[in-house]
Formats: structure tokens, C-alpha cells, sequence
């Protein structure tokens, strides 16, 4: 879930028009991303 946080949170500044590849907004959001597919898998897990 981590994995595919981290990529959807780093796809968005690019879908916008962010044209750098590791640009700051790309790196928070993949670390934002990444916490929530972190956070989501473990309340599934608990759900299920």
C-alpha cells in the first residue's frame, strides 16, 4: 500500500504541469502518499 501511496502522491505535482522529476512538491508528495498507504494498509488490516 506504501508502494502505491508513494507513487500516486509523486504523480500528482506531474499530472498538474510540474515538469521536474524530482522536484520538492514530487518528493512530498510521495512521502505524504506513501504515509497514507501506510496508514491505510494497517487500518485494513485491522478492518479485515
Amino acid at each position: 500500500m506504501a508502494a502505491i501511496g508513494g507513487t500516486v502522491g509523486a504523480s500528482i505535482p506531474m499530472l498538474v504541469g510540474d515538469s521536474a522529476l524530482l522536484d520538492g512538491w514530487t518528493v512530498l508528495g510521495g512521502l505524504i502518499g506513501g504515509l497514507a498507504g501506510i496508514w491505510l494498509g494497517a487500518w485494513l488490516s485491522k478492518r479485515y
